[in-house]
């Protein structure tokens, strides 16, 4: 009997951060291989030390050198090795070049297999940016890495934390630049493959909102121009192909809407304005453990020829190596690509 599960390759993202950690801890989930196979992209050593640190018992890892060789069931955690990286290296909280490179290495190979078809999609774990960039590795982040091995140029930054989806115009730019960047044409296209993301997640008709990019939408231009004369015009020609949009909406109130069910996602016109509720809805402080009590949500890049999904948090340096790191959004993140990866039911 063909298993339908799809295969999903993980990446172990910065050793020094908590990515090896969290991996170690999702895959110990019984759930995790009811929805797919997954598959960790990055070294042994560094899953059997997470496993050790964090006080998990009972789960085996093997080594594979074909994805299409692994059993997928829990109780063992099947790694294809990428890199060359020993633990002698591992330096817990703490950018280096090695790890940057390690972390890049990963990335890279997993991009390689969703190429080749040997896995259905790919989940990727935090990196650190100046860590890659140390190594030699000069982009801004995994979007951008993507996007290159991929040959992509059409390509946006999603956010989902359940119904709560944010998809961006700009993400890792100046707030200048962001600014000019605004244009109807990239307004369009980001309308465009949000739609086409969210039939993939079962929504047939999805509704979206266009966020403004000035205070008010420009208040008629007393507060600049570009919400009348680029967001606006996006907005129409999107509802001119058949979709149903609506925009541009003041940024202080659409994702409150969005948030009641008004909308099934929010178009936000640069990193901070998409980000900052995001992370308002999916991310939970407790002050009285001084710990991070919920960190949901998931990062989708839109327009790829491969499915990527990764965590919506960074390498969270100040607990790594310590086992207290929560893999709740990588558990979210591999359902997700799960879901965009699942082959069609017949």
């Amino acid at each position: 009997m063909t298993d339908r599960r799809p295969l999903l390759a993980v990446t172990l993202g910065d050793p020094g951060g908590v990515g090896p950690e969290i991996a170690a801890k999702a895959l110990a989930l019984k759930g995790v291989y009811e929805i797919c196979r997954p598959l960790i992209i990055g070294t042994v050593d560094l899953i059997k030390n997470a496993l050790a640190f964090s006080g998990i018992e009972g789960i085996s890892v093997a080594p594979l050198a074909d994805p299409a060789q692994g059993r997928y069931g829990h109780g063992q955690i099947e790694v294809l090795e990428a890199g060359n990286f020993s633990l002698s290296e591992l330096k817990h909280k703490t950018v280096t070049a090695a790890q940057g490179r390690v972390s890049f290495e990963f990335v890279a190979k997993a991009i390689e297999l969703a190429l080749a078809g040997q896995v259905d999609g790919t989940v990727t774990g935090p990196i650190n940016k100046a860590a890659i960039n140390a190594a030699g590795f000069h982009y801004s982040g995994h979007t951008e890495i993507y996007a290159e091995k991929t040959a992509t140029r059409d390509y946006a930054m999603m956010l989902a934390d359940g119904n709560f989806r944010v998809s961006h115009v700009s993400t890792h730019v100046s707030l200048r630049e962001a600014c000019q960047r605004a244009k109807k044409d990239r307004i369009a296209k980001v309308i465009d493959l949000t739609a086409q993301a969210l039939r993939r997640l079962g929504l047939g008709d999805p509704k979206i909102a266009v966020a403004g990019l000035n205070p008010h939408c420009g208040e008629d231009g007393l507060f600049g121009t570009e919400d009348d004369l680029e967001v606006r015009p996006a907005v129409a020609e999107s509802k001119a192909a058949g979709l149903s949009v609506e925009g541009p909406i003041p940024a202080d109130t659409v994702f409150s809407k969005m948030l009641g069910g008004q909308y099934d996602a929010v178009v936000a016109m640069y990193h901070d304005q998409g980000h900052i509720p995001t992370k308002l809805v999916g991310f939970k402080y407790d002050q009285n453990e001084k710990a991070w009590g919920k960190l949901s949500g998931v990062n989708v890049t839109l327009g790829l020829p491969i499915v990527r999904t990764s965590v919506d948090h960074g390498t969270a340096f100040g607990k790594a190596g310590e086992g207290r790191a929560n893999p709740q959004s990588l558990i979210e993140a591999i359902a997700m690509a799960a879901q965009l990866a699942a082959p069609p039911k017949t």
